[in-house]
């Protein structure tokens, strides 16, 4: 076997070898152009998203009224909500208790029948105070773009306040706008720790299907019939 990795390491070297920048200044000008090019396309999204959605971000403290909060799922540690996850349902339950919000929608995934985001968060709102009949469950937010539709089209939510951290909140306004949504959205604070890293990074790829789905509007991965959860709460 070391024949034939030897001989594959010798041509991987030729091939790094042989790419060098252009020698002509005119070819090293157009690499230069092709690179900055590049990055400008990749930034693109992430640039959309702080344009139009940075304005709408607020705190709990200066959220306008809406009827309904959208509370976007963020992991569960042994069946419970995630530290990030807490933070957001705090600051959901915040709202709910200063009369920003009548009720609480929120979004996750249950995908398996042994993980289920919305029940977990249900339990812990209302371990902190919330009426469980002010609690809504989306169980098929599989993603950003399907919560913020799901919002729309299956629960008929026209207006709310949108709750997550300060590096996910610009695209989820994004989203929720697009999908029909007048929307603001508290950004809720977050440890600097290596999750907060790996969702900040994380965001920048992810603005370019953030872009795609608000240019196209794709059907949520499950749609179903409309329900009449959102609509009961608020009475």
């Amino acid at each position: 076997m070391r024949e034939p990795v030897a001989g594959l390491v010798r041509r991987i070297r030729g091939g790094v070898s042989r790419l060098r920048l252009p020698r002509t200044r005119r070819g090293q000008r157009r690499a230069y152009q092709a690179v900055v090019a590049a990055t400008v396309l990749a930034l693109a999204p992430a640039t959309w998203l702080n344009a139009t959605a940075g304005p709408r971000v607020r705190t709990v403290a200066d959220a306008p009224a809406a009827p309904v909060a959208i509370v976007f799922g963020a992991g569960l540690w042994d069946g419970k909500p995630s530290p990030y996850l807490a933070h957001r349902l705090d600051a959901a339950a915040a709202l709910y208790r200063r009369g920003t919000v009548r009720a609480l929608l929120v979004t996750g995934d249950n995908s398996r029948h042994d993980y289920d985001e919305p029940d977990a968060m249900r339990g812990y709102l209302m371990h902190h105070g919330v009426p469980a009949r002010k609690i809504v469950s989306d169980y098929a937010g599989f993603d950003t773009w399907d919560s913020c539709s799901r919002a729309r089209r299956i629960f008929g939510v026209d207006r709310a306040v949108l709750v997550s951290q300060g590096f996910h909140i610009r695209r989820a306004l994004a989203l929720c706008t697009a999908a029909g949504i007048d929307s603001y959205g508290v950004g809720v604070a977050a440890t600097r720790d290596v999750t907060w890293a790996y969702g900040g990074v994380r965001e920048i790829f992810a603005a370019g299907k953030a872009a795609a789905d608000a240019l196209l509007r794709p059907d949520p991965q499950f749609l179903g019939p409309r329900e009449k959860g959102v609509t009961e709460a608020l009475r």
